[in-house]
This record gives C-alpha cells, structure tokens and sequence, in this order.
C-alpha cells in the first residue's frame, strides 16, 4: 500500500510574546497540517482546489494563500473539506498545534527540530500503515540546516521506533504548482485560526474529519 502526504504549516517561527501578534509580535501558535491521500485518489483534493478557483475567480496564475481568502471563500473550502472526507474516508486529514509561549527555551534555539518532532508525532502513526510513504512538503516553508534532516529523522523512527518496513521518500515542491500543497496551506490555516483567533466556524466543520493533535498547551 501506498501513500502520498502533502503539509504545509501555519504561524511562524518568532520567540517575541512581549508584543501583541500582529502587532510586532510573534504567532502564539504553530500549525503543521497534512493531506493524506492514496496515489489513485490524489486528483480529488486536486480538484477541490481548482474548483474553488473557478467558483471564486481566483487568479489561476497566482497561488492563493489562505491569508488571502475572504471568509466565505474560508467557509467554501471547509464545506468541501467536509463532503470530500465523507465520500473519501481513505483520504485522511491530520494536523498538530503547538502552544509557543509554553516551548523550552532549550528547544527554541533550534526550531528546525522543534517542525521535526511536531510531524513525527502527527504523522509517523498514519506513514507506519503504508508500505511506501511519499512525502511532499514546501521547500519554502520551514527551512531546515540539513536537506535530509527531517526525512532521515522520520525513516529512523520508522524502522527502529516503530519497527516498520515503510519507505519513505522525501519530495518537496513548489506550493505554487502543487494544489496538495495549497489544501495543506488552506487546512493549516483553517487550524490555526481556531486557535491564534479563536475563529472556530470553519474548524468546527471539518473537526469531526480531522485527527489534530495539541503540543505543550496549558
């Protein structure tokens, strides 16, 4: 059996909780969601995407950010998150959250590790039931010191935590010519806004569907 997985997170990597976020301040949330499809159904969550596009007129040429979404385009998706997850129960959603402020302040110095351990925990579980994992995440996300870091951490756990064949390969791409990537996007926005906003209409559609886990929260 085999297994794609698109992520993408939300929030960024700043320590500075003196000010208010957005007001030169850090997010007090992470967000690192994930898209698990099988290879033979990989053009459904494509095809919510370009659907949106069409429905909303959106720029084909330029890849929408769910910061840039007017909050029925925000709704629209979750609907259709909703409906597709219904018909699709082998198409998995996962996501992580991380409480910042709560973080060590050992960890913060790298916070490469800190992405590292959030997806492993979200994700190795759902990888560890496939024979093949193929992981597709954002080069432009979350950058890391070493380019295998994250991949060799994973098939680590894998083989000697887990005790699992799974192969896994590492395949980043450009969110801006992967709508897997651009659901993760949308999906990890939705997540963090229910908690950095406490926004919760939207998550609350789609939280049945959805396998989140918290990290550090009070």
């Amino acid at each position: 059996m085999a297994l794609i997985i698109y992520v993408d997170e939300s929030g960024d990597l700043g320590w500075d909780f003196t000010a208010p976020y957005r007001g030169g301040g850090s997010s007090r949330y992470l967000t690192i969601a994930a898209l698990c499809v099988p290879p033979e159904k990989k053009k459904i969550p494509k095809r919510l995407i370009k659907d949106l596009y069409k429905r909303f007129k959106w720029n084909s040429k330029q890849e929408k950010k769910w910061f840039h979404m007017e909050a029925n385009e925000r709704t629209a998706f979750a609907s259709s998150v909703q409906e597709m997850a219904a018909k699709h129960p082998d198409i998995c959603l996962h996501a992580i959250v991380v409480y910042k402020p709560n973080v060590m302040q050992h960890i913060r110095g790298d916070s490469n590790k800190l992405y590292n351990y959030m997806t492993k925990l979200s994700l190795v579980n759902q990888m560890a039931g496939h024979d093949v994992v193929t992981l597709v995440p954002d080069p432009r996300s979350i950058k890391v010191k070493s380019g295998n870091s994250l991949h060799d951490y994973i098939q680590t756990e894998l083989w000697f935590v887990s005790e699992v064949p799974t192969v896994l390969s590492t395949c980043p791409l450009d969110s801006r010519n992967c709508a897997g990537i651009q659901f993760a996007d949308m999906l990890s926005g939705l997540v963090q806004a229910r908690f950095q906003d406490n926004s919760a209409a939207d998550f609350q559609v789609v939280n049945a569907c959805l396998a989140l886990r918290r990290l550090y929260f009070p």
